[in-house]
């Protein structure tokens, strides 16, 4: 597809028309609530509150009762529940919202949309390749019934369109190589020692869920509403650290530019591998085939105190926290999530080769991000961030961690998901799960 058509076909898509397809749900209007399960109730799923105001919350799921009763303030009338499994069979829910920590998500995601009901699960959508690549297979199975969205909220910035018609429309010229990278760090070295039983307030059993038991402490709760996460996702059995974390948003500034499919080999460096905690430093790179509109490419992903080289001496990347970067034929774009930078440096950029969208051309406002979700239940179920495209990116994102692990390059049979030169690698796309929780439930 020319560039020029890719753009006006993806402003058509972004508009969000409200067509109501048969036979889903009981073809629910767009008048009419929707009976929504907020799981993970306070915390990162009080920030949705607002979100939520226009619905009917019939359920909230929290393994905290102190968290669980903030949230009843706000739902007196909803059911509550600690286990979520119990809470998906609830007869009246249509849609779930998640905002747990990051090891449920996988989870919950599948065996939602197994029961039917429309799904917006925060980032990441799973912590290893072969949780991301079953919700992807469960969401295509379902596509015409139900409306997923992946929460990497910034999306809704009308800067990543833009950055991605510069891209798409030619004006570094060809494209050759994206780098994205983001700036935290940490300094964790082994899980929280047991600090005694967890008290009364605290489901702990719960909180574990599918993965690994670990001694309970203290440490990992307390956090300020939606920085939980930071408290315990840079453990390996609770989270994938900052490439799963801030990845998630970052490289979905350049993965909504790159039109990726999955890569077809990955290399990584940084901090030696340690089998308790994610690295603090990871470099990876990605190689992806080419498409209709753009060649071979590499994608690089920075994490911690590592950044990718400045395009130009007068651009300090170190003072932009979270950024990607776009490399082609005729210059540079840097980025980073409401800005952009358009370095026309190389021999010939003289930008008469770039032909500029017209204001019809451009893709429309997202608008609320959930909202958007919400609209998609009751409509034609078309999100920006559905578990296909950000299925995807999850995907690649684990591969990375797969690649560490394993200290070499890895050749990736996407089709199969399989790693064709490392047999033992395949073994760390997948995690192992206690007894009696099942992915695809």
């Amino acid at each position: 597809m020319k560039r020029r058509n890719f753009v006006k076909s993806a402003a058509a898509t972004g508009a969000g028309l409200l067509i109501l397809p048969g036979g889903i749900h009981a073809a629910k209007g767009v008048q009419d609530k929707l009976n929504i399960a907020l799981i993970g109730a306070h915390g990162r799923g009080s920030q949705h509150y607002r979100s939520l105001e226009s619905e009917n919350v019939v359920a909230i799921c929290d393994v905290h009762a102190g968290n669980m009763a903030l949230a009843a303030k706000q739902y007196p009338n909803a059911k509550q529940y600690i286990d979520w499994r119990k809470c998906l069979e609830q007869k009246d829910i249509d849609a779930v919202l998640i905002a747990t920590p990051d090891h449920h998500h996988a989870f919950i995601s599948i065996w939602a949309m197994n029961r039917g009901l429309h799904v917006f699960c925060e980032k990441p959508l799973g912590e290893c390749v072969g949780e991301a690549r079953e919700v992807r297979k469960v969401y295509l199975a379902n596509k015409d019934k139900l409306a997923t969205q992946h929460g990497t909220q910034r999306h809704a910035h009308e800067n990543f369109d833009r950055v991605s018609e510069l891209v798409r429309m030619g004006a570094i010229g060809d494209l050759q190589e994206v780098q994205a990278w983001g700036n935290r760090t940490h300094d964790k070295t082994a899980y929280l020692p047991s600090a005694g039983p967890a008290p009364n307030d605290i489901d702990w059993e719960q909180w574990i869920g599918p993965v690994q038991m670990h001694p309970f402490n203290p440490g990992y709760f307390g956090a300020r509403p939606g920085a939980g996460c930071l408290l315990w996702n840079m453990y390996h059995d609770f989270g994938s650290w900052q490439v799963g974390d801030m990845g998630s948003h970052t490289m979905d500034l350049a993965w909504n530019a790159i039109d990726a499919g999955l890569p077809t080999s990955v290399v990584a460096s940084g901090d030696p591998y340690n089998k308790e905690v994610c690295p603090s430093d990871l470099h990876n790179t990605f190689s992806f085939p080419a498409n209709d509109w753009r060649g071979e490419i590499s994608v690089e992903w920075f994490q911690g105190t590592l950044k990718p080289k400045t395009p130009h001496p007068a651009i300090d990347i170190s003072k932009i926290g979270h950024g990607a970067m776009f490399k082609g034929t005729k210059g540079a774009l840097i980025a980073d999530f409401r800005t952009r930078m358009l370095v026309p440096a190389r021999e010939g950029a003289d930008m008469t080769y770039y032909d500029s969208p017209g204001s019809n051309e451009v893709a429309p406002p997202h608008g609320n991000f959930v909202g958007q979700w919400i609209n998609a239940c009751k409509g034609d179920l078309k999100t920006s961030c559905d578990f296909d495209y950000a299925g995807r990116m999850i995907e690649t994102l684990m591969l990375g961690l797969v690649a560490h692990r394993a200290g070499k390059e890895l050749k990736y049979d996407s089709a199969a998901g399989r790693v064709t030169n490392d047999s033992k690698a395949n073994d760390y796309l997948h995690k192992k799960y206690r007894k009696g929780w099942v992915l695809n439930g």
